[in-house]
């Protein structure tokens, strides 16, 4: 940045400004490239999926009992992200971290999730990241997402194998647990998100 002038990867903001939409700009700063037409479909519909939807949400019951205690929306904001913290805040990207560890198993897949899943219980991960919710026995966005990725699968845009290893932990859950443990907002994104968390991770150390 100097006076007058502002960029981003390179890209001038006025050249940007009115010809990419929010999602295209997230992907640009967090990935250094503006991503394709397919990539930027299925990074909005992330985002329109991953919208808090009541107030169940410690995050959003925190931040409304803020603002009814004489709190302001800058106070109120800032509680709520407080509370975010790792969970649920970094659920998607724990949930990469599994996909990824599972892909590097050697075993059929099957296996693969079973093995790596006692391994993490019994170093005492108690939870799986992406699966589980206290209130839907179905999160009704991740089925939708999926379908979203397996477009873009049959397309060309994304990898495969991480939707499969989403869709064979989901299948490991439901087979030996008591209680419903769906997929859940932060797990369906991840699938995806796998394919690149590398290339992201190196994008956003990148100086613009």
């Amino acid at each position: 940045m100097r006076p007058g002038e502002i960029r981003f990867r390179g890209y001038a903001i006025e050249d940007l400004i009115g010809r990419v939409s929010y999602p295209q700009m997230v992907w640009l700063i967090t990935r250094g490239e503006l991503p394709a037409p397919g990539q930027a479909r299925l990074l909005d519909a992330a985002l329109v999926a991953g919208v808090d939807h009541g107030p169940q949400a410690p995050s959003i019951a925190i931040s409304r009992m803020a603002i009814t205690g004489g709190t302001g929306i800058n106070g109120a904001m800032v509680s709520a992200i407080n509370v975010l913290d790792d969970i649920p805040g970094g659920a998607g990207e724990q949930c990469v971290e599994l996909f990824h560890e599972i892909a590097a198993e050697t075993a059929p897949l099957p296996k693969a999730v079973a093995g790596v899943l006692e391994r993490r219980r019994a170093a005492g991960r108690k939870y799986v990241p992406g699966f589980g919710h206290r209130f839907h026995p179905v999160d009704p966005r991740a089925p939708r997402l999926l379908e979203r990725v397996d477009g873009a699968v049959a397309k060309g845009i994304v990898e495969g194998r991480f939707a499969a290893i989403a869709r064979a932990v989901d299948a490991h859950l439901r087979a030996t647990t008591s209680r419903p443990v769906p997929m859940n907002i932060d797990g369906a994104p991840a699938a995806p998100s796998a394919c690149r968390s590398s290339s992201t991770r190196t994008a956003a150390k990148e100086t613009p």
